[in-house]
């Protein structure tokens, strides 16, 4: 699902502006008299590059007003969870230095997203409102009603597409509905029009008066009392720039290995590129085009290029998913698992593996890793979902929800998918008799143990704790449990 010492921590960032794309905004843009500002709204796409809601208010030749409003407030949004709380602080923060050195700032405000953009476009008198699409029911809800009124005040609206390769509604099956399976899900995509070169970063940005705002750190998006963020900063480093260094870094030194390597957790091969997505600070398009250059450049990534690419086809599915099924969070995707028998919650055992104490090694590094980085190697998120809805045999919802306040990259479209991939409940799930053994996945994934020894040093001491479940007796309980709701379907 992408030591005392981290993985890998952040990479040194060149001080030059991130570069990509095919054309340069400035220079061909229209002039224009009208001092009408048109609003940029910022909100899972914190970069100026391939951002087609800035490109277009750039080439419009009108003042560019850029907010981002913290919606707490409209019902049904989910409110991040804390580490994505902290990343989210710092990428507003980069993406405000990046707008200042083009002449623009970030204006911050607070509130409903519809209120706060009617209000917003009146106070500064806007010709244009753009922003990029959102894919979640509750988004797709909200940005239709901004659209709305914002034309009905005579406000040019429009909502572009930026962080799909792919609209959900471009790709679908010969009938005209979803896919649900994703080998012919990604078969269609990659018969389907190529995805579009990025656009390049404004060079210069002409700025609209700035109204009042907040700070960003009025948002409160930090932790404080106590400040558990010491293993986040030690880590990643947020930002637009950042983001490209990685990017590029990732396709020079371990795309080669990516196909043979990514399973390993103990070894750094994998592109580490998802919080980078989550947030916007790179499209699917920049980190395709980057991976299909290389390839195309030299034959020999062909192999491993296509594993990436399909990668990223797979998160794209999984904001497929959810456009179709917008409580994906919360409801079985395959209804029947609605009556899966789970046991009565045991809260110390949810707690050891929350804390990774769970006396199983693999299960507990992931756990520990998660913690303190704000991330897990995806082969271990598998394990570690796996033993809980089915070794312990916990609910998915309670693992998501575990994992949305704890990952830095928590999405609300592959968060719940995942977890619903690997309890057997959603689209193109693994079966439910598919258990992760979790020792078996060690011996073969981590052969040398050098992730395990990473991050449980104690596993061979007195102070380890003993498992608290056995991996074969949960085993059976789980595919007797997934045998009642097979029997409970056929008799539907």
């Amino acid at each position: 699902m992408s030591s005392a010492r981290p993985v890998s921590g952040a990479r040194p960032v060149s001080g030059a502006r991130p570069v990509s794309g095919a054309r340069p905004v400035s220079g061909d843009r229209p002039v224009s008299g009208d001092r009408r500002p048109a609003v940029v709204w910022f909100c899972d796409d914190l970069r100026v590059a391939d951002n087609p809601a800035l490109d277009a208010a750039a080439r419009s030749g009108r003042p560019v007003l850029c907010v981002y409003l913290w919606d707490d407030v409209s019902p049904g949004l989910r409110p991040p969870g804390g580490a994505a709380r902290w990343w989210l602080h710092h990428s507003l923060v980069a993406l405000d230095a990046e707008l200042r050195e083009r002449g623009a700032r970030l204006l911050v405000r607070r509130g409903a997203a519809e209120t706060q953009l009617q209000a917003l476009t009146s106070e500064v008198d806007a010709a244009a409102l753009f922003w990029n699409r959102r894919y979640g029911g509750v988004e797709r809800r909200l940005d239709a009603m901004v659209k709305s009124a914002a034309r009905e005040a005579g406000i040019d609206a429009q909502s572009f597409g930026a962080n799909l390769l792919f609209e959900p509604w471009t790709i679908r099956t010969r009938s005209g509905t979803a896919f649900s399976v994703f080998t012919p899900f990604w078969r269609a995509c990659l018969s389907s029009a190529t995805p579009r070169k990025p656009l390049a970063a404004p060079d210069d940005l002409r700025a609209a008066v700035r109204p009042d705002g907040l700070r960003i750190d009025d948002l409160a998006l930090l932790p404080t009392r106590p400040d558990w963020a010491g293993g986040l900063r030690d880590t990643w480093e947020p930002g637009e720039r950042a983001a490209h260094t990685d990017l590029t870094s990732f396709v020079a030194d371990e795309l080669a290995r990516y196909r043979e390597d990514r399973d390993a957790p103990g070894i750094d091969a994998t592109s580490r590129l998802s919080p980078r997505l989550r947030w916007g600070e790179l499209s699917p398009h920049q980190v395709w085009h980057a991976v299909s250059t290389a390839r195309d450049r030299d034959r020999g990534l062909a192999d491993s290029a296509a594993v990436f690419l399909s990668e990223l086809g797979w998160r794209e599915f999984a904001v497929h998913t959810l456009f179709e099924h917008p409580d994906l969070a919360t409801v079985n995707i395959h209804r029947q698992y609605d009556s899966f028998p789970w046991p009565r919650l045991h809260p110390t055992v949810l707690s050891a593996w929350q804390q990774g104490r769970t006396g199983i090694p693999l299960v507990d590094a992931g756990m520990r890793e998660l913690w303190t980085t704000g991330t897990m190697h995806n082969r271990v998120r598998m394990v570690t979902a796996s033993f809980l809805t089915k070794n312990l045999l916990i609910d998915w919802r309670r693992g998501e929800q575990w994992f949305w306040d704890t990952l830095v990259d928590a999405d609300p479209a592959s968060n719940p998918f995942n977890w619903q991939w690997v309890a057997g409940s959603g689209a193109d799930a693994a079966p439910y008799f598919r258990v992760f053994n979790p020792e078996l996945q060690r011996t073969k994934f981590d052969p040398h143990g050098d992730y395990v020894r990473r991050w449980v040093p104690e596993r061979d001491s007195d102070d380890y704790p003993e498992p608290v479940v056995d991996l074969a007796e949960t085993r059976h309980a789980a595919l007797a449990a997934y045998d009642t709701v097979k029997r409970s379907a056929q008799r539907a």
